[in-house]
This record gives C-alpha cells, sequence and structure tokens, in this order.
C-alpha cells in the first residue's frame, strides 16, 4: 500500500530539511573551523621555536664555559707573573735574573694574547646573550598567539554547540509533529541519497535541480494531494506546495 501524508505533513518535511541541511552545515564548519587550522599551524611551530631557544641557551653556556677558562687562565698566568717579579726583587744572581726576565717576557706575551682571546670571548658572550633574549621574546610572543588561538579557536566552537543544540531542539520538535512512517521514509532516503525532502517550486525539484517533464510531470501532476510520492532524480520526498506550478 502506497503511503500517504497529509500535505502539511509532508511540509514540515522541507522544515526537517532545512534544519538537517544547516546541521550538516555547522558540523562541516566543525571540521573546517579556521580557527582550529590557525591553531594547528601554532602548534606545530612550537617545537622549532622552543629548539631555538635550547641551541641559543646551549651556545649561550659553551661560550660561557670557554670565557670561564680563558679567565682561568689569565689569572695563572697573572699570579705567575707577580711571582717572577717578585722573585726578581729578592735575587741577586745575575743568571737568575735573566731567566726570570726572559720567562716574565714570555708570561706576559702570554698574557697579552689570551687578553685578546678573553675579549673576544667576552664579545661572543654579549652577542649570545642578545640572540637568547631574542629567542626567549620569540617563545614569549608564540606562546601568547597559541594561547590567543586557543580562546578564538574555543569561542568559535561554543557558539557552533549552541547553533546545533538550537538546530537539534528545533528539528526535534519538527520532527513530533510529522507522522512517523512518513519521517521514517525521510530519514531512510536522506541516509541513502543524502536528501531526505525536496521542494518541488516552479516544477523544479530543489534537491536535483532538474525540471519535471514528460511522465515525470504527468505522474506528479496525476498523483493525490496526500500521496508520498519521491523525486525521479533525487530519490527525495518529493513535496509540493502552492508554488510547485503544477
Amino acid at each position: 500500500m502506497a503511503l500517504t501524508a497529509p500535505p502539511e505533513a509532508q511540509a514540515l518535511l522541507l522544515d526537517l530539511q532545512r534544519i538537517d541541511t544547516e546541521l550538516q552545515r555547522i558540523a562541516h564548519r566543525t571540521r573546517t573551523l579556521p580557527e582550529q587550522q590557525r591553531l594547528d599551524e601554532l602548534t606545530a611551530l612550537t617545537p622549532q621555536v622552543r629548539e631555538n631557544l635550547a641551541a641559543r641557551d646551549n651556545e649561550l653556556e659553551d661560550a660561557r664555559i670557554e670565557l670561564a677558562r680563558v679567565e682561568s687562565d689569565v689569572e695563572v698566568v697573572e699570579k705567575r707573573i707577580a711571582r717572577d717579579e717578585g722573585l726578581l726583587q729578592s735575587s741577586s744572581s745575575a743568571k737568575d735574573i735573566a731567566g726570570l726576565d726572559h720567562e716574565v717576557a714570555s708570561l706576559r706575551a702570554r698574557l697579552s694574547d689570551l687578553e685578546e682571546i678573553e675579549l673576544a670571548v667576552m664579545e661572543k658572550v654579549e652577542q649570545l646573550e642578545a640572540a637568547v633574549a631574542d629567542a626567549r621574546s620569540t617563545l614569549a610572543s608564540h606562546e601568547s598567539a597559541v594561547t590567543m588561538a586557543t580562546a578564538a579557536r574555543d569561542e568559535a566552537l561554543g557558539a557552533l554547540a549552541r547553533d546545533r543544540d538550537n538546530q537539534s531542539a528545533d528539528r526535534a520538535d519538527v520532527a513530533s509533529r510529522i507522522p512517523a512512517e512518513l519521517l521514517a521514509l525521510y530519514e531512510k532516503q536522506r541516509e541513502r541519497y543524502g536528501v531526505g525532502a525536496s521542494h518541488l517550486r516552479f516544477r523544479v525539484s530543489s534537491a536535483s535541480g532538474v525540471e519535471l517533464t514528460g511522465n515525470d510531470l504527468a505522474a506528479v501532476r496525476a498523483a493525490a494531494p496526500d500521496a508520498v510520492i519521491l523525486c525521479p532524480d533525487s530519490n527525495a520526498i518529493l513535496v509540493r506546495t502552492a508554488e510547485s506550478g503544477l
């Protein structure tokens, strides 16, 4: 026995289809949220930003160790110079004095070299300290951007969730007013073909965008007002209204 339903009940299917289409849009937007994509991009960069800071920190630590070593060498040479100069003051041996003079001269040359190295390493440390400061600032800015992007994502998801809840509530209300057999057919066709109801407006099926002609149009015209018929192109329930142009 062919399914029948009052025209006003069939018209409710258009409201249901509109809501389902909106729910699909919400679901698609949730999956492709630009705010989520932006957050994903920033999150993907986080390891690189942190690794850059870690690398600069390691370079600075190595430079500081190098500086400490050079400073220690300078201190050792300075102490040896002071010791030898003290011995020069107290020595009366011409041979010892000559030897000490030679050693002091060598030590002073070594000290001059070390002081040049020390200065170069100090400049290197200063440059690396500035690089570390820049890297820390970059990380702080990046983390701030991640925080802002997360908030924007959460706000967008919240709005979509509220919209989805409102649409779902409207759907439940509309569905409750549709006869069970008609609703079941709608759900079946929607699950199978993607669209459950199609509005016939000016002989054009909204689901397929195709104008009914020939035998298809004649069959629709001949159908009783309460007959439930399917769109020949989309297989959705074809809902006829005053705008159908029949």
